[in-house]
C-alpha cells in the first residue's frame, strides 16, 4: 500500500473501530454494519496489505504480530489526518476550512437546546468556515464519526460506541401523546390508564434499542410500529391510531390546537440526555473545537426553569 487513498483510509478505521470494540461481533453495532460486511471490509483490506492482520475463531479476536503494527500505524495516521486538517485551517488568521456537524431531527424548537445560540456565537465570528448540517439517526451518526465523516455530532445516544467520546450537554423532555381520535383523548387518567396503554397499537424509535417499550414495562413484540425519525412518529399519534413518545417542545403546538394530548406524565416523563460527540483520540478543526466550546458555554444554567406543556 505505496499511497494511501480514500478507500484506503475507509478500511483502515475500520479495522482500528474492530480492534477498539475487541472484535467483529461488537463492532457491527458501532460501524453500524452486517457481519459479514465488516468481514468483507477486513478481508480487502488483508488483501491489500498482504498480511494477516487478525485471528478470529473459538479462541476469541485476537490480533496478530503484524496486525498490531498495522493497527499502531493506523491509529498514528489517523490521527494525523485530523491534526493536518485542524493545522491546515490555522494558516489562516481566519477560521476556514469545512465543518461538518450532524444533528437529530426536531431538535430546533427545543428552548432548553444550546445549539441554535451556539450557532450564532460561531456565525458572529470572522471566518470562512463551510458549515456542513446532516441529518439522521443517532447510530448513523456515530458510524459517520467514526468514519471520518463528521467532525462532531450532538443528539441523544442510547448506547456508548468504542472510539467516540460523549460530553454531556442538555437535557430534553418527553412525554407519552394521544391523539384526537383516538379512544383514550377524552378519558381521564386514572390507575387504569397504564394497562390501557399497554393494550393498544405503541410506537418504538429503532434507534432507542426498545427503550421505549420498556418504560411501560413491554417487550419488542408490543411494538405496532417501528420509527427512525420524529416527524414520522408525529404522524402516527397525530392519526389517532398509535400512542407514542415526542419532545414536550416538538408536541407543544398540536397540543395548544388540541390535536394531542399527554398520558400519565407525572409516571411516563422522562429526560433524554443529550451530549457532543466526537471521535476519540482526534483533535479535531480548530473550527470544530470552537463550536463545542460555544456550545458548553451556550447551556442553559441548571437553575433555570425548563418550558413544560
Amino acid at each position: 500500500m505505496k499511497n494511501v487513498t480514500d478507500v484506503e483510509l475507509r478500511l483502515l478505521r475500520i479495522f482500528v473501530t474492530v480492534v477498539d470494540a475487541g472484535g467483529f461481533a461488537a463492532a457491527q453495532a458501532a460501524l453500524n454494519l452486517g457481519a459479514s460486511t465488516v468481514s468483507t471490509q477486513m478481508a480487502q483490506l488483508e488483501r491489500r496489505l498482504g498480511a494477516r492482520l487478525c485471528e478470529r475463531g473459538r479462541a476469541g479476536f485476537r490480533l496478530t504480530e503484524k496486525g498490531r503494527a498495522v493497527y499502531e500505524a493506523a491509529r498514528r495516521l489517523l490521527d494525523a489526518v485530523e491534526a493536518f486538517r485542524g493545522e491546515a485551517s490555522a494558516l489562516d488568521a481566519r477560521l476556514a476550512g469545512d465543518l461538518r456537524v450532524g444533528l437529530l431531527d426536531a431538535t430546533a424548537g427545543d428552548p432548553g437546546s444550546p445549539l441554535i445560540p451556539a450557532l450564532r456565537r460561531f456565525g458572529g465570528r470572522d471566518h470562512r468556515v463551510h458549515l456542513h448540517l446532516t441529518i439522521d439517526t443517532p447510530p448513523m451518526l456515530e458510524k459517520r464519526l467514526l468514519d471520518g465523516q463528521l467532525d462532531l455530532a450532538v443528539g441523544s445516544f442510547p448506547r456508548r460506541v468504542a472510539g467516540l467520546t460523549y460530553t454531556p450537554l442538555y437535557q430534553e423532555r418527553h412525554r407519552f401523546y394521544c391523539g384526537a381520535g383516538h379512544r383514550l383523548f377524552a378519558v381521564p387518567d386514572t390507575p387504569e390508564t397504564l394497562p390501557e396503554i399497554r393494550r393498544e397499537r405503541l410506537i418504538t424509535r429503532g434507534y432507542w434499542n426498545l427503550s421505549d417499550l420498556t418504560r411501560l414495562g413491554l417487550s419488542e413484540a408490543s411494538a405496532a410500529a417501528t420509527v427512525d425519525a420524529m416527524e414520522a412518529q408525529a404522524v402516527l399519534i397525530l392519526s389517532g391510531g398509535y400512542l407514542g413518545f415526542l419532545p414536550v417542545h416538538y408536541a407543544a403546538p398540536w397540543v395548544a390546537a388540541g390535536r394531542l394530548r399527554p398520558l400519565l406524565p407525572d409516571i411516563l416523563d422522562y429526560d433524554a440526555p443529550f451530549e457532543i460527540v466526537a471521535r476519540k483520540g482526534a483533535t479535531g478543526s480548530r473550527a470544530a473545537q470552537l463550536l463545542a466550546k460555544d456550545l458548553l458555554e451556550a447551556r442553559r444554567p441548571p437553575s433555570s426553569p425548563t418550558t413544560r406543556v
